[in-house]
């Protein structure tokens, strides 16, 4: 790939300077901030006015989020949007895009201190004073404001002529404080970092498969897929401080090196039962510590437990679990092992991971009422994913080479006459994410 070289919209002295016609049309304070590759396909990486939010541009085009047209369907029909994700998945990029050049638009960030207190002891005299003529109000980072709830009960009460959007990167803090007050009177989306999805429509099929190698180390963040070259720096930064921010300040945690211990021992663990008292052991805390920490691990969306899938087998296991990364990236950044796959003991694991997190993205952009587990029993007999819906039965294995030898589930398939049972793999792996 080309050296980026970079432009700025001001600098009209720059021999790099570009064509009023190059320039996008975005949102305020959004400019170009690099632009390579020749006439024919520019490649641009747009930059808001947080040097930490980039998104992605090839051929003059962003790469579009399956949530959008969702969003859009439920504008303006009563209800607030509720758009929940871990912290740098593109919820801010989103709406930004959504919502550029819109008049009618008032941006409040619960991030920022005077935003916090604007809430405070909140009327709606007062708020519709705030919100003067605007029909739009996005409130970024929501679950910074005390009582949001509350705050965003009054909103849809007492206004309903306008659109209230609130985002949040931690459901136990957002999701908790909304559910009861805005019962009946909101639309909740959950956001994960870029699928493979939204990455075959942005450049198509062929190209998403070539990347397959780097995707299973390197992963899906937005930053991560819009800094080739730059992988392991962004991963580390994520891994650092953003994901761990909302746990470390919201539950007041003493000893976080715990936390860092924990997911350490979990990465190696991916694909595999867990168990809390020997998580607990690895790591010198209780298992009751280590559930509240994997609880909040999961309310911060770094991580997701299955559940094994029990019905009629006595012999069927009843609460084992496995728990899984929502990005591959963030698993090997815990680790700091980013060897590319062909260098890799733990390939078997990355395959199963990725497949599982991408699935669930899949059913939940498609609004999929759809359960999912994994099947074991005591005798260790197991299907990695298991799937019901409308009443059928469908169970998956995952190898990662094609040529690898499979012997069919027989207890499970004669336990459950009507189940399929399917073997994905790097060469049909496409039809099990994009159906």
């Amino acid at each position: 790939m080309p050296a980026a070289q970079h432009y700025s919209p001001r600098d009209k002295t720059s021999q790099n300077h570009l064509n009023k016609k190059e320039f996008f049309s975005l949102a305020n304070g959004f400019e170009i901030a690099v632009v390579f590759g020749d006439q024919s396909k520019k490649v641009a990486i747009i930059l808001d006015s947080n040097p930490k939010k980039l998104y992605f541009v090839e051929g003059n085009k962003m790469i579009k989020r399956e949530l959008q047209n969702t969003i859009e369907l439920k504008l303006n029909r009563g209800k607030a949007i509720i758009l929940i994700g871990a912290r740098q998945v593109g919820k801010t990029t989103l709406l930004k895009s959504m919502f550029q050049n819109n008049d009618n638009l008032l941006w409040l960030n619960g991030d920022e201190i005077d935003v916090q207190k604007l809430f405070e002891n909140i009327s709606a005299l007062r708020l519709k004073t705030i919100f003067g003529s605007k029909k739009i109000v996005i409130i970024d980072e929501a679950q910074q404001i005390e009582d949001i709830g509350l705050r965003l009960k009054l909103i849809t009460d007492t206004m309903p002529e306008i659109q209230l959007i609130a985002t949040g990167s931690s459901a136990f803090d957002l999701t908790n404080k909304v559910n009861e007050p805005l019962t009946g009177r909101k639309w909740e989306y959950k956001m994960f970092p870029l699928s493979f999805g939204e990455m075959v429509k942005h450049h198509g099929l062929l190209d998403e498969k070539r990347l397959l190698p780097h995707r299973l180390i390197f992963g899906y963040y937005p930053d991560v897929v819009n800094n080739p070259g730059d992988e392991k720096d962004i991963l580390k930064q994520l891994s650092d401080s953003y994901l761990y921010k909302d746990i470390l300040m919201w539950e007041q945690i003493k000893k976080p090196d715990k936390v860092l211990k924990l997911l350490q021992a979990i990465a190696y663990q991916v694909g595999s039962q867990v168990s809390y008292n020997e998580l607990g052991q690895l790591c010198g805390i209780t298992s009751k510590t280590v559930e509240k920490y994997i609880n909040l691990l999961e309310k911060t969306f770094v991580i997701f437990k299955l559940s094994s899938f029990r019905r009629n087998l006595r012999s069927e296991l009843k609460n084992s679990k496995k728990i899984y990364f929502y990005d591959n990236g963030i698993r090997n950044a815990i680790i700091s092992n980013h060897n590319q796959i062909e260098n890799r003991q733990d390939i078997g694991a990355l395959w199963e991971n990725f497949l599982v997190s991408e699935r669930i993205k899949y059913l939940n952009y498609s609004n999929s009422w759809t359960n999912y587990w994994y099947w074991r029993t005591k005798e260790q007999k197991e299907i990695d994913f298991v799937e019901e819906s409308n009443g059928k039965i469908i169970s998956y294995e995952f190898k990662w080479n094609p040529n690898s030898k499979i012997k069919k589930p027989k207890l499970f398939l004669n336990t459950y006459k009507d189940a399929s049972f399917y073997v994905i793999h790097r060469d049909n792996f496409e039809s099990f994410l994009l159906e």
